[in-house]
């Protein structure tokens, strides 16, 4: 076990013990004569127990064969300074070292795309925070399931059946580029034609009830769609261990509605269903026309899940906006006595452009995620020509995650291409030459056969820091699980690419003559492409091999 990781752990547990819900933050310290600090102890240094605290904490401090000094700054406030040889062995082992004794079962609910229309700039967000979390989850041991809920149902769909109708369009000649022109333009006359919008209303009771040859043109603009989706998520590097949707569900909403009914608890409020929990304000669950809303698919697709995956948590990664709609749907879910299940909403900020204003086409329409990726993928391109095609679609697709996940999920954050492409600062750029450097590094010296075991030499400054860095993973770690806030590990991933940056300029490791320097220096930089790609692998982003 890591012997970092034992520390925190034991404190934790001191924490624990006297009812304090505090994950022990570590971080890389600032001062000359100290590795860690932990400041975020401080907000209880007001606890009655505030002195049994602090005496507990010196103890395991004192014990630990890590730690060579320790100092109570301020009141909880710790600066730690550590053996960085002790790590060294327990370093090796990274993948053991970030597995979980007590595992979870997992279902993240992300995407969330609509069929009829292509994936978009608004879809960025979800597909990268979702599949980090899910990467992460898998990554320690959790057990893991992540379903892309397709919006492939109700009166969206019933729109675009009237609209091909009326129009002649015949749905065996549809293309996915026809359905792009077709969704907004029967949105739109849904929203002033009251004839239309009386015929798709219509549509959609056809669909529901299963009318042969309303579900057959359905089934045809569904699998159109789907194709184009998964086409376009080849390309991003996504996928999904289930494509369920609201049609799954369909089936199982009456008997839900009927069942709720009986039990009392939901109740006809002029022809539409709501909660009979008394919420301000009251909980719809049907409209008054009989047709079904969000609540009404979430709710039976929470009675799908428990059916045929087992799990205790379930992660619904959408934008900010739809904070209300989940809070409703758990206070529904307990209410109505489903089966019980931790429950969370991962929102999101919006990505903007240069100038702050939502990301769009220059016409004002929403950007495709395909034209997105060709534009970062040509500007790339004409900046580092020399590059394979496999090469360049990696860190096409490196920028376009990266960049997403270095910000805190809760914020909007800026997409700047000449920015999010720069060798230096907090780029995928960077983080990849990083690594492209170590790896060069290693087969330049291979032909030397360095020995890779635990060095015996002491380590120098410039060794120690990325040592240092390098043992602070599980609290990255253990920040971005508990959170589910991805940029914990690409901050990480940035910290440690920029100590080795560091390490490997002032190292010259090639003009080293003794054979146990330079075997340690090659022994921390295999660490360290060890430990990039495994954050990189939490983080959706595959290594490149030349820049």
């Amino acid at each position: 076990m890591n012997l970092l990781k034992t520390v925190v752990d034991d404190l934790g547990n001191i924490l624990k013990k006297n009812d304090i819900d505090e994950v022990i933050d570590i971080r890389i310290s600032n001062l000359d004569n100290y590795d860690y600090q932990i400041n975020n102890l401080v907000k209880h240094q007001n606890h009655p127990n505030v002195e049994s605290i602090k005496e507990e904490i010196s103890n395991t401090l004192t014990l630990s064969e890590l730690i060579d000094v320790f100092d109570f700054a301020k009141n909880l406030f710790i600066n730690i300074h550590i053996n960085a040889e002790s790590i060294i062995e327990n370093l090796q082992d990274v993948k053991n070292n970030v597995l979980r004794d007590n595992k979870e079962s997992v279902i993240i609910d992300y995407g969330g795309p609509n069929i009829g229309k292509p994936l978009h700039v608004g879809h960025l967000r979800p597909l990268n925070i979702g599949r980090s979390i899910y990467l992460t989850n898998k990554i320690i041991g959790n057990d893991i399931n992540s379903d892309i809920h397709l919006g492939d149902w109700g009166m969206p769909v019933a729109q675009i059946i009237t609209y091909c109708e009326l129009e002649g369009i015949s749905f065996d000649e549809l293309t996915i580029n026809m359905l792009e022109e077709i969704y907004p333009n029967a949105s739109k006359k849904y929203s002033a034609d009251d004839n239309f919008k009386k015929r798709s209303q219509e549509t959609n009771k056809k669909l529901s009830s299963g009318e042969k040859e309303v579900f057959s043109n359905w089934k045809k603009i569904s699998e159109l769609t789907l194709t184009s989706l998964k086409e376009t998520l080849l390309i991003l590097n996504h996928d999904f261990d289930y494509w369920w949707g609201e049609s799954s569900v369909n089936d199982l909403i009456p008997d839900m509605l009927q069942s709720l009914e009986s039990e009392g608890k939901i109740e006809k409020d002029d022809g539409a269903f709501i909660s009979s929990q008394i919420t301000d304000p009251r909980i719809l669950i049907t409209k008054s026309d009989g047709s079904y809303l969000y609540i009404t698919t979430d709710l039976a697709t929470a009675l799908l899940r428990n059916k045929q995956i087992s799990h205790e948590k379930v992660l619904y990664v959408t934008d900010n906006r739809q904070k209300l709609h989940f809070e409703q749907l758990f206070e529904s879910l307990s209410f109505f006595d489903f089966p019980s299940k931790e429950y969370a909403h991962v929102g999101f900020g919006t990505i903007n452009d240069s100038n702050g204003n939502p990301l769009k086409t220059r016409d004002g329409g929403n950007l495709k995620l395909v034209d997105l990726y060709e534009q970062a993928y040509n500007y790339i391109q004409k900046i580092n020509s020399n590059l394979s095609e496999a090469d360049l679609h990696c860190l096409t697709n490196t920028v376009l995650t990266y960049s997403d996940l270095i910000t805190n999920r809760k914020t909007d954050y800026k997409f700047d291409l000449e920015k999010f492409t720069s060798v230096s600062g907090k780029t995928g750029i960077y983080v990849q030459y990083a690594q492209v450097r170590a790896k060069k590094l290693i087969e330049t010296l291979s032909e030397q056969k360095p020995t890779l075991q635990i060095p015996s030499t002491p380590l120098g400054p410039l060794d120690r820091k990325l040592i240092i860095a390098l043992a602070n993973i599980e609290f990255h770690l253990e920040l971005s699980l508990k959170n589910n806030e991805p940029h914990h590990l690409a901050n990480y991933l940035y910290d440690i690419s920029n100590a080795f940056n560091t390490f490997y300029q002032d190292s010259n490791i090639k003009k080293i003559d003794d054979d146990a320097e330079r075997n340690q220096k090659i022994f921390i930089t295999s660490l360290f492409i060890e430990y990039s790609h495994l954050v990189m692998s939490c983080l959706g982003i595959t290594p490149v091999e030349k820049m």
